[in-house]
């Protein structure tokens, strides 16, 4: 039987080396112009979840997490978490262990961040997860047991894609607390999605809303990894369209 989920992740295929466990960068730190520096640095975390706006005085009460995807290389969440964060928000990154199964991962963060709210001040919860960080985040969303409210934009993710591997389930309804936003870009500009003969983020999830992205963005095709920025400026309500953001 085809395998849809791992046709999906072969286009994000890598070879993963030996991590080198660093410290997280600070959120002062994040600068386009180091984009790829900091990248290496937030993938070359150890698993777990880590905050990275340190310096910021005061309590927030809003944590902003940012879940990547499979062989991440870190940089396409250098700008939107940046973007994101605000003098009421906690801003997190979740570095997980792509090569197991989501619901793993998803069980991680979930205890991560059962250890980060005990600080007492967090009363919301905003998850963004990527590809296949989408998936992750979407479990969640189905599964979520925690009395504060949680917001969960999956991005860019194939969250209709069957996986015999890992018993992935397509989650069918959220739970009451859950507010779930599908962010999907469009099926022939993506280059992790564009060769599968179906789009693998198109799925009804019953409760959650869902928003096909532009095909530009700045100037240029709106893909996979650009999606994360574009989602950040929409939610920001920025208007870039100044063709000045260029990836490397």
């Amino acid at each position: 039987m085809r395998n849809e989920f791992l046709n999906v992740i072969r286009f994000f295929g890598c070879l993963v080396g030996s991590l080198t466990f660093g410290n997280p960068p600070s959120l002062e730190e994040f600068d386009q112009g180091q984009a790829k520096k900091i990248g290496n640095q937030l993938m070359g975390l150890e698993y777990g979840l880590y905050r990275l706006d340190v310096d910021v005085e005061g309590m927030p009460s809003t944590m902003v997490i940012g879940v990547h995807g499979y062989a991440s290389r870190g940089l396409e969440w250098v700008y939107p978490l940046a973007t994101l964060d605000s003098d009421s928000t906690a801003t997190y990154f979740f570095r997980w262990d792509f090569s197991r199964c989501a619901d793993h991962g998803a069980e991680s963060l979930l205890s991560e961040i059962e250890e980060h709210l005990q600080t007492g001040s967090i009363d919301f919860i905003k998850i963004f997860g990527h590809s296949y960080g989408g998936v992750l985040a979407a479990i969640l969303a189905e599964k979520w047991p925690l009395n504060v409210p949680v917001e969960i934009h999956t991005i860019a993710a194939p969250l209709g894609a069957r996986s015999s591997r890992c018993n992935y389930k397509v989650p069918r309804s959220i739970e009451s607390n859950v507010a779930l936003r599908q962010w999907r870009t469009i099926h022939e500009l993506d280059g992790a999605f564009k060769k599968l003969p179906r789009d693998p983020q198109n799925i009804e999830i019953k409760g959650s809303f869902s928003t096909r992205l532009p095909e530009t963005y700045r100037g240029r095709r709106l893909g996979h990894n650009w999606s994360i920025s574009w989602v950040a400026d929409n939610i920001m309500n920025i208007n870039r369209d100044d063709g000045g953001h260029k990836m490397k």
